[in-house]
This record gives structure tokens, sequence and C-alpha cells, in this order.
């Protein structure tokens, strides 16, 4: 039997009015936007995703210097902007085409499913999303933690994995 794991992020089409928790999540539709985010952060990666790294989690220096730098380096070669925007851009498609499959099919495999329950973390959100896609989910929140799950929390998150996959 396969099994899935999903960490912080909620299923698009999977029911719910908003993945974007009402605008809140402000950079899905900045990044749905053709063109323009490329236009703006190109040669701002580092103000522009190290505003991310540091905010995003439960504490400001959980991605180390090193790491956010690597990801930096990463985001600059050519055609990465584009392609880490274009999994925004996909989210219509995916709504549209979840919805169609949901309709008639259900995951089988059990699923854990955990957020961060603390900063941009999703909390049970992730859970909510994936009862709605699948039959059998486990899971719940990361203490003290929020998006950045193995960077904030790894031996927290081991230990949920390893129970799961074992």
């Amino acid at each position: 039997m396969r099994k899935l794991a999903i960490l912080d992020v909620t299923i698009p089409g999977d029911g719910s009015p908003n993945i974007s928790q009402g605008g809140r999540r402000w950079h899905h539709a900045f990044h749905q936007t053709l063109d323009l985010p490329e236009a703006l952060v190109t040669g701002r990666e580092d103000i522009y995703f190290g505003w991310f790294y540091r905010n995003y989690g439960h504490r400001p220096d959980v991605i180390p210097d090193a790491d956010i730098a690597e990801y930096l380096r990463v985001y600059r070669q050519p055609g990465a902007l584009r392609a880490g925007f274009g999994y925004y851009r996909a989210i219509p498609q995916d709504i549209a085409d979840n919805q169609a499959i949901s309709a008639n099919f259900k995951l089988p495999m059990p699923v854990l499913a955990l957020g961060g329950n603390s900063a941009w973390g999703r909390r049970m959100e992730v859970v909510e999303s994936l009862r709605r896609m699948a039959t059998d989910v486990r899971g719940g929140v990361i203490e003290n933690c929020g998006h950045w799950m193995p960077e904030e929390q790894p031996a927290a998150l081991l230990e949920q994995l390893l129970a799961f996959f074992a």
C-alpha cells in the first residue's frame, strides 16, 4: 500500500472557497500575474524571497543565511523565476482538474496531513483540505512551526513521518 504526506499546503480545488486564505497569502495572486513578478523581482531576489524565508517561519532565523544564499543563487538562474511563478499560474487549472476528479474519486491511500501552528503555518487547514480529497487522513499540527516544517521542527516532523511510513 502506498502512502502520501502533505506538509503545510492545501489542495487547489478541494472545495474550500480560497486556498489563499481570503487574500492573506497575497503573493498567490501576484505570482499568477504574467510577466510582472519576473520584471519586479529580477535583480531583487534577495529582497523579495529573503522576506519569505525570514517571515514564513516560526522564527526569522530558521533558515540559515547560507541556505538562503543557495536558494537565491538558484532563483537567479535563467528561467528559474518563470518556472517558480509557473506553479502559481497553474493554480486555476489545478482547481478545475481537482474539482473534476474529486467529484467522483477520493484518494484511497492513507494520507498524513500536517500544518505548522504559528506564523504562516496553515494549522488544521491541511487536514481539512485533505479530508475533502481522501478517504483516510491522519495528522494535525506541528507546534512552534510555521511554513518551513523540515527546517523548523526536523525532529518532530521526522517522528511523524517515520511513524506514518513505518
